[in-house]
């Protein structure tokens, strides 16, 4: 049964998580975007929600909790969520790709991330994804959107406040997966790069320059590419494509001729179906090699670059049962990237440290929960090293596995979550430095946000110990309010530091603290007796930088 919640466990700092607490979102959500929606420099939630057709903001009271949902009319099926200023005005709006509507959503936001009644512009049959940048090179960001079942790119241009022209439709290949825009052909515009997954080709769109594109050139690659990676491979500056082809078993290298043109397709074989391609260096040379998750033969595949964008035969390293996914990253400190493998059919991960040169040696699997779907590693407990966090789509949890600084790892804690979580992202959602985590629960209706709740550094026997290690302000309390609430921060050092109070347009109206402050923990009361009912921002301006959170006032 659908819960329609979204559960926060909160993190105590050192990757142990405590009890969830549930907000109610919309129906099947299918993503999230973590960014400021409020102006108050802390961390919102867009969640696009597929079977109530709408969009869920839950705004940050500035300390990983979040205030009840408000959701948004969207179109028919949302599939996926992207915020960018789209008007200009400087606050985040939002942009949803409607799958069943064959349209995309644009909500202005009012920026007090309260948000305009969608408008809804036409695309091809069956968005799938959508994808914001400067196209026309006015500066402003316009909108590429992939449809899957018209075979078309859909090129929406902004009119410079966050409404769009009619969309112009470039034909692609059969059931294009997804659509990206980046500069192939060096001319400074974005041009756009389309993986056609049924007609086993890539389209590339030339643009140009005013946001008009060429008719496509397609390549060819392998069958069914499920993805494309973009970056230089063969060291001349310009972006090359590699495509996972998951019915051919191998990998496609298209290197660019530097005008946006491709030669053919090369093809090095990988395992048996590639799901995901991942380029970076492995070997320290410099350049960028693959390294490959095969679905179906239970191992990773690592081809190493020559220097000039042809690869040596794979290198098969075997993991657990049905790879979803890759990770690159230093995992055991010494500088090169390790490999991190969430394997769905095992119910583990599988870490493979590099020898230095590009080898790996044989794979440690660490058990998480069931059908491991994605992996990130990033440091959760604040010692500098890379941890794991895995989303686990059948046991309705996310493991967490903390590095032992040397990239073998303790074994997993298990976080409760929603229903078949498919994904998690590692970013910080209460402003204090650590980074917490957002999981998509597929079947749950909902969100878990597990949030780090301190940011400690390590006590020594010096009188110093007791000073903040960084710039701090707190959350109000009580907030709401009525006629009085309390502002603390702490100063790793003494200096000038200022409390100012903005209303809701951003107007100064009052300055609670304007003095010299010593190094510590300070509290200011701000009282509100002269002041109506609504939101205000309280900011801290000091020569260490300004922080700014948001309080309600109410009477």
């Amino acid at each position: 049964m659908s819960s329609d919640n979204i559960s926060v466990l909160l993190n105590n700092g050192d990757g142990t998580f405590q009890a969830a607490v549930d907000y109610g979102a919309g129906s099947s959500p299918v993503s999230v975007f973590a960014v400021d929606l409020d102006g108050d420099d802390d961390n919102d939630l867009a969640v696009a929600n597929r079977a109530s057709d709408n969009v869920s903001v839950l705004l940050n009271n500035g300390d990983g909790t979040f205030q009840a949902a408000v959701n948004y009319g969207a179109g028919t099926h949302p599939t996926g969520v992207f915020a960018v200023d789209l008007d200009g005005d400087g606050d985040n709006d939002l942009t949803t790709a409607d799958y069943l509507s064959d349209n995309v959503s644009v909500l202005l936001n009012n920026g007090d991330a309260t948000f305009h009644v969608a408008v809804n512009y036409g695309a091809g049959i069956g968005p799938l994804s959508v994808f914001a940048v400067d196209l026309d090179g006015d500066s402003d960001n316009d909108l590429s959107v992939a449809n899957w079942n018209s075979a078309n790119v859909s090129v929406l241009l902004n009119n410079g406040n966050g409404t769009f022209r009619a969309a112009t439709n470039y034909g692609a290949g059969d059931y294009p997966r997804s659509v990206f825009a980046i500069d192939l052909d060096g001319d400074g515009d974005n041009d756009l790069a389309m993986v056609n997954y049924g007609s086993d080709n890539v389209s590339i769109f030339l643009n140009n320059g005013d946001g008009t594109f060429q008719a496509p050139v397609k390549y060819v690659v392998g069958v069914n590419p499920l993805s494309v990676f973009t970056v230089d491979l063969d060291g001349d500056g310009d972006n090359d494509l590699a495509v996972a082809n998951l019915e051919s078993d191998n990998v496609s290298v298209l290197l660019n001729n530097g005008d946006g043109t491709f030669p053919a397709a090369v093809n090095y074989g990988a395992g048996i179906s590639p799901s995901s391609v991942f380029a970076i260096d492995l070997d320290g040379d410099g350049d960028n090699d693959l390294a490959v998750a095969n679905w179906d033969s239970d191992n990773v595949s690592v081809l190493l670059n020559n220097g000039d964008g042809t690869f040596q035969a794979a290198v098969n390293y075997w993991v657990g049962n049905y790879p979803l996914a890759v990770f690159a990253v230093d995992l055991d400190g010494d500088g090169d990237n390790d490999l991190a493998v969430a394997n769905t059919g095992s119910g583990n991960l599988s870490v493979l440290l590099n020898n230095g040169d590009g080898t790996f040696q044989t794979a440690v699997n660490y058990s998480a929960g069931n059908w491991p779907w994605s992996v990130f590693a990033v440091d959760l407990d604040g010692d500098g090293d890379n941890d794991l966090a895995v989303a686990n789509a059948e046991s309705d949890n996310v493991s967490v596995l903390l590095n032992n600084g040397d990239g073998t790892f303790q074994a997993a804690v298990n976080y409760g979550a929603g229903r078949i979580p498919r994904s998690v992202f590692a970013v910080d959602l209460d402003g204090d430095g650590d980074n917490d985590l957002a999981v998509a629960n597929y079947m749950s209706d909902d969100v878990s946000i597990l949030i780090n709740l301190s940011n400690t550094t390590e006590a020594d026997d010096s009188h110093e110990s007791d000073l903040p290690g960084r710039f701090i302000i707190s959350q109000n309390y009580p907030n709401p309010f009525n006629a009085s609430t309390n502002i603390s921060f702490s100063l790793p050092q003494a200096g000038e530091v200022k409390v100012v109070i903005y209303d809701l347009l951003g107007r100064i109206v009052d300055v609670p603290l304007n003095e010299f402050k010593d190094a510590g923990n300070h509290t200011v009361t701000w009282k509100a007796d002269n002041f109506t009912s609504g939101i205000y921002f309280y900011r801290l301006e000091t020569a260490g930088g300004s922080y700014t959170r948001r309080m309600t006032l109410l009477k």
